[in-house]
């Protein structure tokens, strides 16, 4: 049985159980603080759980993508080594809201184990909880009774907290689960071990493969439980492992939902896998991680340097290194995977098919630019070598940290290399040096967040912020939220017309009026299905009826940018192809930010056009169509666009201005007609990763005050040139004689360079047969200094120079040896401008015949000629 015939299988099963079969939720969460990425197959639906929300339906099942690279669920070093653990894996999941619990679900459990996909009994066991003293909760007897009507007793193991209550976090829904495990091993392994000794004890050949949840509890900021409304299942069984307990391999990496790019990166290494262990974790590595990186992407989440986007670039580079060490991939290949990877998944997951070109570019343009910084740490690894071997031969921890945080080296990496120069890693240093920077980011990001104080249970928010900016509401829950700075408040309402922040668009401010106070609200965000709107203090009267009361005139510009972000949008896949697609946005009072696919600059008279077509259809005064309630298949029918990596429902809400112009899938505010946008001005074009481009725009009052702006410096200038026609043609005339002045005086400081040299010449001083020069010398620039020393070096035998210069403000010292004096005399030039540079707080280095170095003290560089002369007079007489 293959992998899209299993998967399908389980499809059909629970659909046959009158289940409903829903599509996955993206990678990449939106409206979930606690989350980066989904981790687990009940994330999507937490709020069902929760009773944020209703359910859409009583029973689920789906097939879910999960990330598990940061935070809690960490698998990250292990993938590669092992052959179970992953970055990204699939989660088949039943699901029931409120209606069947554990009788059914075991019952299913073991009849598609056993009967659809015929594993054998005689290696399937399972464990129930065994309760717990802490949190005053008993053994599950219900569930152990269940199986036994199925299962012999001796198979039917107990288990811990640990292994048997599945908690998402440190607080949320919980509750006590029911895991299933496979034996895999041999019949004479079997005879050595029985296998439930080795069941929850980390053996790659006895696994768990299903977990059902019983969802019965939430877990409070304070530690206790409290009792969910109503009692839900929330199963998850792991579709690799699944998959090679099937096939009967003893690897998920051997079954074929890897072995197709596990051959191709094989075949393209020139390497047979399964004959030498590191190609082998390397293979494994890349096979694994191409699926994390492509659907992180697809699901838009581009590679950057913080939050989810450096997890994405982190396991990117942790491919391509391994790839470029132990496969010998020294040009971009990862790229080509994914290809691969699309064919294999275009049934279940199209959207990698429908974007591989884009996902493509981004991913082989990630490679080029970390394979730059691999070349460039190895560089700053060869230019510290000959201190690391007077350091006994050890790469100190700072130095080791600092390959890992600023070229992405691994620690591994480094010892990798250490271990083929002869050199050794200071390990615990580098610990140390990490822990420190963990401890600052937690004391960066720590926050203390009250559990909710529920006022009106079972209440959820009525947004009417579509129609009107003023609504009376009541406060049906709130909490107190405290970082390092700040203290502030959650409040939600029973209606509201605040837009939460989303898809791009900002949240509202604005006040809660009662009859005795005014809160101001200082934003408003979305916590999976609940608005928060943000306030610095808790209303005295938290019972109060309130004018929720949004500012009008802050919205009124937020709209105008998020209708034209619909116009723009229109407008560049109209001049420059079908295949522009939204990567991101920014809407709020003061612009709009426009990140979209597209692989080359927009040229400026591409720009032109497109402010053209926006303004051309404000002119036109196109009026607003709204469907707030549309069937997602009728709203694609219309041509509505929908967001790669965006949650839609069933029903959605259309907005279009002109179904000919622009046809959207989108919740934010808009104009009721366009012209009430007035103006629309480009105001810059830019890269912000491979494939995508950035325009940034303005509309209305802020357009017009930016042109005017635009103006009056084009009036400026024309007085500075003194001319009101043929601007141009003046100013270039300007900038074609500062060139040849520019020239003129480059001429000159040459000749002064060279008249100072000979200067340095004739000062040189004879010390035990060598030439002494030092002096602190005036020059413009940096590269004047180092042409100076290296024009010395020319002219001078047995030369130690030593320069200091102020250059820009800024202390420098540059020091030149012949090279006969490095390899008889013993000299350094590295080691000698690092002593010199104490005198200037600063620090330098480079190669034993010459080096540099910068610091933050001018006044110390009189000092540097006689500091040198000592170091010099002490070295010559060792």
């Amino acid at each position: 049985m293959n992998s899209a015939e299993i998967r399908q299988k389980f499809f059909d099963f629970f659909a046959s159980k009158q289940h409903q079969v829903v599509p996955s939720a993206p990678l990449v969460v939106k409206d979930d603080p606690t989350l980066m990425f989904i981790n687990s197959g009940m994330a999507p639906f937490k709020d069902y759980f929760l009773g944020n929300k209703p359910a859409p339906y009583k029973r689920i099942a789906d097939t879910q993508k999960c990330l598990r690279v940061s935070g809690k669920h960490n698998d990250l070093e292990e993938v590669g080594y092992d052959t179970y653990h992953h970055t990204m894996f699939e989660m088949l999941g039943n699901w029931s809201f409120g209606d069947y619990f554990k009788k059914e679900a075991l019952h299913w459990a073991w009849e598609l184990l056993t009967e659809v996909y015929q594993l054998p009994k005689d290696r399937l066991y399972v464990s129930v909880f065994q309760g717990d003293e802490k949190d005053n909760l008993e053994k599950d007897q219900e569930a152990y009774d269940i199986w036994k009507t199925m299962i012999s007793e001796d198979r039917i193991l107990f288990g811990s907290k640990k292994d048997n209550f599945w908690e998402m976090g440190d607080t949320g829904p919980c509750g006590p689960c029911s895991e299933i495990h496979i034996d895999l091993r041999t019949e004479e392994e079997i005879a050595q071990v029985p296998g439930k000794e080795l069941v929850n004890n980390d053996h790659p050949q006895v696994v768990e493969i299903w977990n059902n949840v019983f969802m019965e509890f939430n877990r409070l900021a304070d530690g206790s439980l409290v009792k969910l409304p109503a009692q839900h299942v929330d199963t998850g069984m792991g579709f690799e492992r699944l998959c090679m307990a099937i096939q009967k391999k003893r690897s998920n990496y051997d079954t074929d939902v890897f072995q197709p790019m596990i051959q191709f990166i094989a075949g393209e290494a020139g390497v047979k896998y399964g004959e030498n262990e590191k190609t082998d974790i390397a293979i494994r590595v890349m096979a694994d991680h191409i699926r994390a990186i492509a659907f992180a992407i697809t699901d838009g989440q581009l590679p950057s340097n913080n939050k989810a986007g450096y997890v994405i670039r982190r396991i990117l580079r942790r491919s391509v290194r391994y790839g470029f060490t132990f496969l010998d991939f020294k040009k971009p290949f990862l790229y080509k995977l994914a290809e691969v990877l699309s064919d294999q998944m275009a049934h279940v997951f199209p959207e990698l098919k429908q974007q591989l070109s884009f996902v493509q570019r981004v991913i082989e343009e990630e490679e080029n630019a970390f394979l730059r910084t691999l070349d460039n740490g190895l560089k700053r690894l060869d230019t510290l070598e000959e201190r690391f071997k007077e350091n006994n031969n050890t790469i100190d921890g700072k130095t080791a940290f600092e390959l890992y945080d600023t070229f992405g080296f691994p620690l591994d990496l480094t010892a990798l290399i250490a271990r083929e120069k002869g050199l050794r890693v200071d390990e615990a240093g580098f610990g140390v040096e990490m822990e420190q920077q963990k401890n600052r980011s937690r004391n960066a990001s720590a926050t203390e967040q009250s559990d909710w104080v529920v006022l009106q249970p079972d209440v959820s928010t009525d947004f009417v912020g579509y129609d009107r900016d003023e609504a009376e509401s009541y406060v049906v829950r709130y909490r107190q939220v405290k970082t390092k700075n700040k203290s502030e408040y959650h409040l939600v309402l029973d209606q509201t017309p605040f837009y939460a922040e989303s898809g791009g668009q900002i949240g509202d401010t604005g006040y809660l009026i009662s009859d005795s106070e005014q809160i101001e609200v200082l934003d408003t965000k979305k916590e999976n299905d609940l608005i928060l709107h943000i306030t610095s203090k808790l209303p005295q009267n938290i019972e109060a009826a309130f004018k929720s009361q949004v500012n009008a005139e802050r919205r009124n510009f937020i709209r105008k940018n998020h209708s034209a972000t619909h116009l723009l949008h229109a407008a560049l896949r109209k001049v420059l192809g079908v295949h522009v697609q939204q990567r991101g946005s920014l809407v709020s009072e003061k612009l709009l930010r426009f990140d979209f696919s597209h692989f080359a600059k927009v040229e400026e008279a591409q720009l032109r056009e497109i402010e053209h077509i926006v303004n051309e259809r404000i002119r036109q005064s196109i009026p607003l169509e709204e469907q707030r309630n549309a069937p997602i298949a009728e709203a694609k029918g219309m041509g509505a666009m929908a967001l790669f990596g965006e949650k839609y429902g069933e029903f959605v809400r259309v907005i279009s201005f002109d179904r000919e112009h622009s046809v959207e899938l989108c919740g934010g505010t808009h104009v009721y007609n366009t012209g009430q946008i007035g103006y629309f001005k480009i105001i810059s074009e830019s890269s912000v990763a491979a494939g995508v481009r950035r325009i940034e725009a303005v509309t209305a009052t802020v357009a017009e005050d930016y042109v005017q702006q635009q103006l009056n410096e084009l009036n400026a200038v024309r007085e500075v040139v003194g001319t009101q026609s043929n601007l141009s043609g003046a100013v270039q005339k300007l900038h074609e004689d500062f060139k040849v002045l520019q020239k003129q005086l480059e001429q000159f400081e040459l000749k002064q360079l060279g008249t100072l040299k000979e200067s340095l010449v004739q000062q040189a001083q004879q010390l035990d047969g060598v030439n002494f020069v030092a002096e602190q010398v005036e020059v413009s620039n940096a590269d004047h200094l180092k042409k100076l020393a290296f024009d010395m070096r020319q002219v001078v035998d047995n030369l130690v120079l030593v320069l200091a210069a102020e250059i820009d403000g800024k202390p420098q010292i540059a020091v030149m040896l012949s090279d006969n004096l490095v390899s008889e005399k013993n000299l350094n030039a590295s080691q000698l401008v690092r002593e010199l540079a104490k005198e200037i707080k600063g620090g330098g280095g480079g190669q034993p015949f010459y080096a540099t170095a910068g610091g933050k003290d001018a006044a110390g560089l009189p000092v540097v000629p006689a500091k040198a002369l000592e170091l010099v007079k002490n070295s010559l007489k060792q």
